[in-house]
């Protein structure tokens, strides 16, 4: 709903139908629902035992959509590989992939940091070299999360947090466009028609919404005003038609759903289902929040979709399996 009612300015505009956009989602959801309900009944032995093969290919495809002529280059940056009329982002399935091997690895009585430090640091160079911090961050909080949801010694993370925050503070540096992002985040009424510009529109939807909302459909900012509507921007026109009293209700179910991946993670029967199931709802949290907090300017603007609700299909695909193997924990892990 929210997709169609987003969309249909944009969609007029570059493709002369309005219904562009949320057909395609449409085939993607139904897509998604039959891959839920696949890995909601897939042995989580087997997923076990194929996890390690499942991660490598997909740090194969990390490599293949690197290469030019191979990954689609759109915007500056290189995240899909096209498929006839359909496209695919590998770094949306590693969040899969890697929560599953970290799963079985941290699971294990022989666990080895170095082999798990290196598995994460390459992965997050090939993210990095598309470039896509926004889903480094995630799949960087997914692993540390993991990592400590398992139990092993937290002494690691006293060097490894220092380097991390390092890293990342020097591509914002020395990265222009990151740099602009960084300025606009510490103070968004500077360059006001450019690196601001994203921002203060979403803060000017959510502010225009007040208590109640303008109503469904109403959205001013969706006109072509806001930037990326219908992905990373779409919480921003949910808010402007529903209000304070819709945004408090949407931020209630996320954290109803948290609740129930950790309440599932808890009472797992093995240590790798329950692994597998805290590792999806940290996915699904932090990319919740790293969402709003970035149109809300708590958190500088990163690119990072709003689960389930923003517009593509690697994402919903990737993410109804995740949830699929949520059930599947909680049924038989």
């Amino acid at each position: 709903m929210m997709i169609g009612n987003a969309s249909f300015a944009d969609a007029m505009a570059d493709f002369s139908d309005k219904w562009h956009y949320v057909r395609l989602q449409a085939i993607w959801g139904v897509i998604g629902t039959i891959a839920m309900w696949v890995s909601s009944r897939f042995s989580l032995k087997r997923l076990e035992a194929f996890s390690q093969l499942f991660l490598y290919v997909n740090i194969g495809f990390l490599i293949i959509v690197l290469i030019p002529g191979i990954g689609n280059k759109i915007l500056g940056a290189r995240r899909w590989l096209g498929f006839g009329s359909f496209g695919f982002q590998p770094a949306e399935l590693v969040k899969l992939s890697l929560t599953i091997y970290l799963a079985k690895l941290l699971s294990t009585s022989d666990f080895d940091i170095k082999k798990f430090l290196f598995i994460i640091g390459g992965i997050l160079t090939l993210i990095m070299m598309e470039p896509d911090m926004g889903t480094a961050i995630i799949v960087l909080l997914i692993s540390a999360t993991m990592y400590f949801g398992s139990g092993k010694s937290l002494a690691p993370m006293i060097l490894i947090i220092p380097i991390a925050g390092l890293v990342f503070g020097s591509l914002i540096i020395f990265s222009p466009y990151r740099l602009e992002r960084m300025k606009s985040y510490l103070d968004f009424q500077r360059d006001t028609q450019g690196s601001s510009y994203h921002i203060r529109q979403a803060l000017l939807g959510i502010g225009s919404g007040g208590i109640w909302g303008v109503g469904f459909g109403q959205s001013k900012q969706k006109y072509q005003f806001l930037p990326e509507v219908t992905t990373d921007s779409i919480f921003a026109v949910y808010a402007e038609e529903t209000g304070f009293v819709g945004s408090v209700v949407l931020i209630g179910i996320y954290g109803w759903l948290v609740h129930l991946g950790l309440t599932v993670a808890q009472h797992a029967k093995q240590s790798f289902g329950g692994l597998v199931a805290l590792g999806v709802i940290s996915w699904v949290g932090w990319q919740f929040v790293i969402n709003v907090a970035a149109m809300t300017a708590l958190f500088p603007l990163t690119g990072v979709p709003l689960p389930f609700i923003s517009y593509g299909g690697s994402s919903l695909v990737v993410l109804l399996s995740a949830i699929g193997l949520l059930l599947n924990v909680a049924k038989n892990g």
